[in-house]
C-alpha cells in the first residue's frame, strides 16, 4: 500500500494575485505557510481488475476515461499507472470548502502516490507543476497556484509567479524567536460557512481577463501588502503585520460580494474586541476559517467560543507533499 500526505495551507499575504489572469501580466507574490492538517491519499493494488475510488463518493469502473472524479480521472490520464487494478481512497483532516487549500492538496497528494506505484521520483516543483498543469490547464479552473506549491514545498514560503509561467521560491527569513510567536499567536475558527473556491474566484478571472481596471487596482494592492506583510515579519515585527491583515482583509472584501457576509462581519469584530490585534478570512472568501493574530489568545478564544466557533489550532509543516508508506 502506497500512503501519500500533503499539508492544507494558510495564506500570509497576496492571495488572488497567483491567479494566471493577474500574473501573466503583471507578476504575482503569495506568501503562505504550510500547516499541519493534511490530505492523505493512499492506493492498494488489487486482485481484481478495475478501479475503486473512495472519497465523498464511490465509484468502481473500468477505464480512467469513466471516472467522476475531474482531478482522479485527469490524474490517472497523466500519469497512466502501470496496472489498472486500483483501490484509491482519500482522507482529509479537514473538509473542502474550508478555505485551505485542499483542492491543491488533494492534487498533489495524488500525484505523488501516482507516481511512486510508478517508481518515479518528482522534485517538489516537479509536483506542484504537474498539479498546475492538471487543475488549470486541463480543467480548466479558475484558480491560482499557490496552493499546489505550498503544499508540495510545505513550510512558510514566497513565491512570485512571474508572466512567463516560472515561480520562483523563497522561504521566509524568521528568526527562531519571530517563528514562533507567529506559530503560537495565530488562531484559526471556523465560521459554519463553506463555499467552492471556484464560485468566488470565478468573477476575479474574469474580470481580470477583460482588465476591469477597479478589480486590477485592488490585486495590485493586495500584491503589495502581501510584500509589506514579508518585510514586517523578516524583521520580526509581528504587530504590523497583524495590521496589515486588517488592510489586505478591507481590500479583500472590495474585490467581490460574495467574500462575506453579516454574520462573518460580526464574527470578525468580535475577535478584534476581545484580543485579536489583526485577521482575515482564509482563502478565496465565502466562508471557512477565519484566521487572527492574538497575543491574548485566552480571552480571544473565549469569546470566539462562546459565539459557536469552533478553533483548529495548527502548528507549521515543513515537509510538504511526502510518501509515509512505503517509506
Amino acid at each position: 500500500m502506497i500512503i501519500a500526505r500533503s499539508p492544507l495551507r494558510i495564506s500570509l499575504g497576496g492571495g488572488g494575485t497567483d491567479l494566471p489572469s493577474y500574473y501573466r501580466e503583471h507578476t504575482g507574490f503569495v506568501m503562505a505557510a504550510a500547516i499541519d492538517k493534511y490530505v492523505y491519499v493512499t492506493i492498494h493494488e488489487m486482485f481484481a481488475e478495475g478501479i475503486l475510488l473512495k472519497y465523498s463518493r464511490m465509484e468502481r469502473i473500468s477505464t480512467p476515461d469513466e471516472i467522476q472524479h475531474p482531478i482522479i480521472r485527469e490524474a490517472i490520464k497523466l500519469v497512466e499507472p502501470r496496472t489498472n487494478h486500483l483501490e484509491i481512497t482519500s482522507l482529509a483532516d479537514i473538509p473542502a470548502g474550508t478555505g485551505l487549500g485542499s483542492s491543491g492538496s488533494f492534487t498533489t497528494a495524488l500525484l505523488r502516490a501516482l507516481h511512486a506505484l510508478n517508481r518515479n521520483f518528482l522534485t517538489p516543483r516537479e509536483l506542484a507543476e504537474q498539479a498546475c498543469y492538471i487543475e488549470i490547464e486541463r480543467l480548466g479552473e479558475p484558480v491560482g497556484k499557490q496552493d499546489q506549491y505550498i503544499a508540495a514545498f510545505g513550510g512558510i514560503t514566497c513565491f512570485t509567479f512571474f508572466p512567463d509561467g516560472h515561480v520562483e521560491v523563497e522561504p521566509l527569513r524568521l528568526d527562531a524567536e519571530t517563528l514562533h510567536n507567529l506559530e503560537d499567536n495565530l488562531a484559526l475558527f471556523f465560521t459554519g460557512y463553506t463555499r467552492e473556491a471556484a464560485s468566488i474566484l470565478r468573477e476575479q478571472d474574469t474580470r481580470s481577463r477583460q482588465g476591469d481596471r477597479e478589480m486590477i487596482e485592488h490585486l495590485h494592492t493586495v500584491k503589495q501588502l502581501g510584500l509589506e506583510s514579508r518585510q514586517a515579519l523578516e524583521r520580526g515585527d509581528l504587530r504590523s503585520f497583524a495590521e496589515l491583515m486588517n488592510v489586505h482583509w478591507e481590500h479583500k472584501k472590495a474585490r467581490s460580494g460574495g467574500m462575506t457576509n453579516p454574520r462573518i462581519d460580526e464574527y470578525y469584530q468580535l475577535g478584534l474586541h476581545n484580543g485579536a490585534l489583526g485577521g482575515k478570512l482564509i482563502g478565496a472568501g465565502g466562508g471557512g476559517f477565519l484566521m487572527f493574530y492574538a497575543e491574548d489568545k485566552t480571552r480571544l478564544r473565549r469569546a470566539m467560543t462562546e459565539a459557536g466557533l469552533r478553533e483548529v489550532r495548527i502548528r507549521f509543516d515543513f515537509e510538504g507533499t511526502r510518501l509515509l508508506a512505503p517509506a
